[in-house]
């Protein structure tokens, strides 16, 4: 797998459809550049049961995402009116009908390909005819990007493994603490707690408070 961390974030533009109801075409994570952070995830498919569970609580939280100056974004391999028509239906049925955050199509796999979490592959046949191999679908991927474009953390679960957006929101703490104030921060740190100086006395400095 493609470790994307410190890179720039693959960039793309695709049919998606955005504030639950409208299909718009050349959607991309530009338009956030030098004004807001991502955090982009996809997701195997629509009208499947742990996906509506995931994008439904990512929409639960997003005045905390909102807050911290995040725009969230998902994505699948489906077609857009896939996406659109799952929008419509009622979450008593399924469906996600209330998410208003952008959800992006792949169904050309590029984009899946590119972040390397599509969870099949093109290849060659015996008789040198393009063939896909596995799943047409993405891995649970979630990527966040800072406003300059550039991927500082990402995590890939299996297709069954549920992510867990109190997890995404603190990592989101942590970036913007480390940018705000040069310190980093140590193992399970929450918003409002003591960071550290990447030193020695800084190190002992934490652990004495923590002990």
């Amino acid at each position: 797998m493609s470790v994307l961390v410190g890179k720039k974030a693959p960039v793309f533009k695709a049919n998606a459809v955005v504030n639950g109801s409208e299909i718009v075409e050349g959607f991309s994570l530009d338009q956030f550049k030098g004004k807001q952070y991502v955090v982009f995830f996809f997701y195997p498919a629509d009208f499947t049961f742990v996906c509506p569970t995931e994008i439904i609580a990512f929409q639960d939280r997003i005045a905390d995402f909102e807050s911290r100056n995040v725009a969230v974004v998902g994505a699948s391999t489906d077609s857009a009116f896939s996406h659109w028509k799952w929008l419509q239906t009622e979450q008593k049925d399924g469906g996600i009908k209330g998410v208003k955050y952008p959800l992006v199509s792949d169904q050309s796999l590029t984009i899946s390909s590119a972040y390397d979490v599509l969870a099949g592959k093109f290849d060659y046949n015996d008789e040198g005819e393009d063939v896909f191999e596995g799943a047409p679908q993405a891995y649970r991927g979630l990527f966040l990007i800072d406003k300059e474009g550039i991927v500082r953390h990402q995590v890939v679960n299996d297709m069954p493994l549920g992510r867990s957006v109190d997890e995404t929101i603190r990592l989101i703490d942590a970036l913007q603490f480390t940018e705000e104030y040069g310190e980093v921060c140590p193992a399970n740190w929450k918003k409002g707690e003591k960071a550290l100086k990447a030193t020695q006395e800084g190190i002992s400095d934490y652990l004495s408070h923590k002990h």
